[in-house]
């Protein structure tokens, strides 16, 4: 039986209580997450994954900085006062992939995945999922998205300053997140120079979500609204990195799938991180993001007006 490692129990701290997409509160919203019957306002899944880096900085070493990979489907919500622990099981062969978790105190999944090192990052999490999907022909929310279609801000320029504010979508800054990160690490900051094997400080893996989604306004990929949203899986490729702090990056950005389940509509897009340097291809990013079908009071007339059965 492989050998497992873990984290500390740690309580994630909620930042997006004020954030706010297509001008509206959204579902880390305490009221808005209770209207719609959930115990309280969620704390978004990439947080968790600082409670990873160093256990996978423990299996890759400083590889695992500039070619890690982490995917994982987010199982269930974690509102803030409760504990998470992350886990790895090793992987079988050195520097092989390997599965990961993460869980509350009582036994509750919080998330599932596989975390592996390049350049043969092996199946991942999302790549299992992905291929399991069926083209959906019943899209109300998603109605106008298409599978190939292009980011229409390609490329967006972005770069992630300590004091820089992120956003509407993100309203803290990285100076600020670091005063509250679950898990923090000494490559993170400026002021440990004689610890960064590298010229600056990197990225934490959570805040490369945020890097990615800073100027999603830009796409142009609209959808039927308001609708609430969620993250359901994402995935973390890191080609040629680290991504660092203060840096220059252009986005491009594709959806590469649509599907739907019972309760969601959910679009898969992935956005290659590029260094506007060197134009070196530094990372590519997988979301999964699932819209709450209840949310969007229109629903049942659109579908009808688009010919569906619902």
């Amino acid at each position: 039986m492989s050998e497992v490692i873990y984290s500390e129990f740690r309580k994630p701290r909620q930042m997006l209580g004020t954030q706010e997409y297509d001008g509206h509160l959204s579902i880390h919203d305490d009221k808005m997450a209770g209207d719609l019957g959930f115990s309280g306002a969620p704390i978004e899944g990439p947080t968790h994954f600082s409670q990873f880096v160093r256990l996978l900085h423990k299996v890759y070493g400083d590889e695992w900085f500039s070619k890690g990979c982490i995917s994982a489907h987010y199982q269930n919500m974690v509102v803030e006062g409760e504990s998470v622990r992350a886990f790895v099981e090793m992987p079988a062969e050195e520097k092989g992939i390997a599965r990961i978790g993460a869980e509350k105190e009582d036994g509750t999944p919080v998330l599932t995945g596989t975390a592996s090192i390049g350049p043969d990052y092996g199946e991942t999490e999302i790549d299992i999922r992905m291929s399991r999907l069926r083209p959906s022909e019943q899209l109300v929310i998603l109605s106008d998205l298409k599978v190939g279609q292009l980011g229409a801000g390609n490329p967006e320029s972005v770069r992630m300053g300590f004091d820089q504010n992120m956003g509407s979508m993100y309203p803290f800054s990285l100076a600020e997140k670091l005063q509250a990160i679950t898990e923090d690490h000494e490559y993170y900051h400026d002021a440990n120079q004689d610890a960064l094997p590298w010229e600056k400080p990197v990225v934490p893996l959570e805040m490369i979500s945020v890097l990615t989604q800073y100027t999603s306004g830009l796409s142009g990929y609209r959808s039927r609204g308001p609708a609430i949203g969620l993250f359901a899986g994402q995935e973390i490729k890191l080609i040629n990195g680290p991504i660092f702090v203060d840096h220059p990056y252009k986005l491009e950005r594709e959806i590469v799938a649509l599907s739907e389940s019972k309760r969601t509509e959910s679009n898969w897009i992935k956005t290659k991180v590029i260094d506007e340097v060197s134009e070196q291809l530094v990372a590519e990013v997988i979301l999964n993001s699932a819209t709450l079908k209840d949310s969007y009071e229109k629903y049942e007339e659109d579908a009808r007006a688009l010919g569906l059965n619902v």
